[in-house]
């Protein structure tokens, strides 16, 4: 493995309060071996992708899926309704639903970049972990709130993502794929019997059956679908007041404000790609009424939809800001 000179790595990496200095700089080797480019790239890993970013970024509107989130340089900031969620150094923010926000990287510089590695995963994957490996987690108090968290990363855990990175530098592409695969299990098995392992489930499986996960899943399938909240709640046997509430617990946000973000999220997506104008756009993803749209546009991205985009277009930020919105749709 090529490492780069001790003096050249930020010095964070050297005295880190958890001792784990010296793996997050021996990642951020590896990293920056696969890419010194701005952006969000693939490996030859399926589920892992890099991002890498040498200037801090604004808030910027997204849909996370679910994901792990490895920060090894800089921080990364999710806001989801009230809740904020902060990743330094060393930490990771798990996503366990489709969760609508305001993503943001911070503390980022040419000398010092943001760089941050994700795995995508899926709940029927942690099902089948839990399964095979004869699992059983108690639920607890702790982890009946948000889809998403901020846990710390373990000596055991940066090992494997140390051998994920090696995979894509060091094996060929079809040997790499199947050696991960068997990894990804690994990883998801540490995770859950790690201190962070309850809320991994929680809201993944917990609330699959029984909670608020389905309701989730259906808006998340339907969200150009009109609907009333009383109506949804008794067509999954349950109160309004009592879906609203769990929805809130989960996503930080009621039904119909969940279903809103989706749409605007995907009629930007669909304008920055220049396959709709706006009231196209806003047919697609639901609106019959283009000033409202336009209203409820301007409101959560700050500009009405036009002079967005154009600004988009023409700053800088506009291909990351691509890549993110397209990355937070799920797989």
């Amino acid at each position: 493995m090529e490492r780069e000179p001790a003096e050249s790595r930020p010095r964070e990496f050297e005295t880190g309060p958890d001792g784990l200095g010296e793996l997050r700089g021996e990642l951020i080797a590896l990293a920056e071996r696969i890419t010194t480019e701005d952006r969000r790239i693939a490996t030859r890993i399926p589920y892992l992708s890099i991002s890498r970013y040498s200037g801090s970024m604004p808030p910027i509107p997204v849909v996370m899926a679910p994901a792990f989130c490895l920060v090894l340089q800089g921080a990364k900031k999710l806001q989801a309704g009230q809740a904020v969620m902060n990743a330094g150094p060393g930490s990771f923010l798990a996503s366990l639903v489709d969760l609508p926000g305001f993503a943001q990287v911070d503390g980022a510089t040419p000398d010092s970049p943001y760089i941050g590695l994700r795995m995508d995963f899926t709940t029927d994957e942690i099902a089948a972990v839990m399964a095979e490996a004869g699992i059983q987690v108690k639920p607890r108090d702790a982890g009946a709130g948000m889809g998403a968290f901020v846990g710390r990363a373990d000596a055991a855990l940066l090992r494997l993502f140390a051998r994920l990175l090696r995979l894509h530098l060091e094996k060929p592409e079809a040997e790499a794929r199947f050696l991960a695969s068997l990894l990804k299990r690994e990883m998801m098995y540490h995770l859950l019997t790690g201190d962070d392992g309850h809320l991994f489930i929680q809201r993944a499986l917990f609330d699959r059956q029984e909670g608020i996960g389905p309701v989730i899943a259906w808006i998340k399938t339907h969200f150009t679908r009109p609907f009333a909240v009383e109506e949804l709640a008794k067509s999954f046997n349950m109160s309004a007041s009592g879906l609203h509430h769990k929805f809130k617990a989960v996503t930080g946000m009621g039904p119909l404000r969940y279903q809103k973000q989706l749409r605007l999220q995907e009629a930007r997506r669909l304008m920055l790609g220049g396959t709709a104008d706006a009231t196209n756009a806003a047919a697609e993803v639901g609106y019959e009424s283009l000033s409202q749209f336009t209203r409820e546009y301007r409101r959560l991205f700050g500009r009405p939809p036009l002079q967005d985009i154009k600004a988009l277009q023409a700053g800088s930020a506009a291909n990351a800001l691509a890549e993110l919105l397209s990355a937070s749709r799920g797989n």
